[in-house]
């Protein structure tokens, strides 16, 4: 009897074997749940980005740049080309924005132009003649001439956009090229580091018209202070009074502006100067701690 007891038991699996395979199929299921798990959350997360995207392609947003940690190879390669043709897209944007704008501004200066500077010039002559000198005639031209005299200066400034110099590049480096423009402005207190030793090849006097240009603006605003970081791009911030909300879409339109004595032609130019060089001139929606505007300049 225990002969055949011994016998049978000795063709059953023992308990730990059978325990090891009951934990086998537990730590399967354990990893089969688990791999779904990070697979449906990183679909997520992809469909997210796609989201994120789409908004800002959609408000316009061409600086959008987002990261490629936790992707994969092939994921990571698709996100850095959508990266940069976001930069390549609004710069061609730009391009297309300013070569409007220069062609509307030749055919008004033209036209202009070709107005007031009779009325300018036959105005002057009726000013010399005797039967006008001295008559009530006379308070009149001359309010006519003196009109016409100062549109066709304000139409002469708008010139620069369509006449702008071929841009001469050369290796410029930062840390002189902002000494120099320090010594225009000595009464400003400057933030200027990582400039030393950075080279970068555009044209001298372009570049330092734009940044004259923003701490110009800078000072009319009552800025004390301003703060120059280094490449890849420049950025250029000060503490000056901040640009409101519904002008930032409008401040480097030519014609645009909120002083009293402005022409509207210093951020335009500015702009315009930067992408005939392959970069860009942008406000910041966010600027520098400790600062209330910002803008960046894009060098090619």
């Amino acid at each position: 009897m225990i002969t055949l007891y011994l016998i049978a038991a000795s063709g059953l699996p023992s308990l730990g074997e059978g325990l090891g395979v009951c934990s086998l199929g537990v730590c399967s299921l354990v990893v089969c749940l688990l791999f779904f798990f990070l697979f449906f959350r990183h679909q997520r997360s992809l469909r997210r980005r796609a989201h994120l995207m789409r908004e800002a392609i959609r408000n316009r947003d061409w600086s959008f740049s987002l990261s490629t940690r936790g992707l994969t190879s092939g994921e990571r390669a698709m996100q850095e080309t959508l990266n940069d043709l976001g930069e390549v897209i609004h710069q061609q944007m730009s391009m297309h924005e300013v070569e409007a704008w220069e062609r509307l501004t030749r055919i008004l200066t033209h036209e202009i132009m070709n107005s007031t500077a009779p009325i300018a010039s036959i105005s002057q002559s009726l000013l010399k003649r005797e039967d006008v000198v001295g008559t009530p005639l006379e308070a009149g031209i001359r309010s006519i001439h003196t009109t016409a005299s100062r549109l066709t200066t304000f139409v002469e400034s708008y010139r620069k956009l369509a006449q702008l110099q071929q841009p001469q590049p050369e290796d410029v480096h930062l840390d002189a090229f902002f000494a120099e423009v320090q010594r225009l402005y000595p009464r400003l207190t400057w933030e200027i580091e990582g400039m030393e030793g950075v080279v970068v090849n555009t044209d001298p006097v372009l570049l330092q018209q734009v940044v004259v240009n923003l701490v110009k603006n800078a000072v009319e605003a009552g800025a004390t202070k301003v703060k120059a970081d280094p490449p890849p791009a420049l950025f250029i911030s000060n503490n000056g009074s901040p640009i409101p909300a519904t002008d930032r879409d409008s401040i480097f339109l030519p014609f645009f502006t909120t002083k009293s004595s402005g022409t509207g032609i210093g951020l335009a130019l500015s702009r315009q100067i930067m992408v005939r060089q392959g970069g860009n001139l942008e406000l910041m929606e966010q600027p520098e701690t400790g600062y209330t505007v910002t803008f960046k300049l894009t060098l090619s």
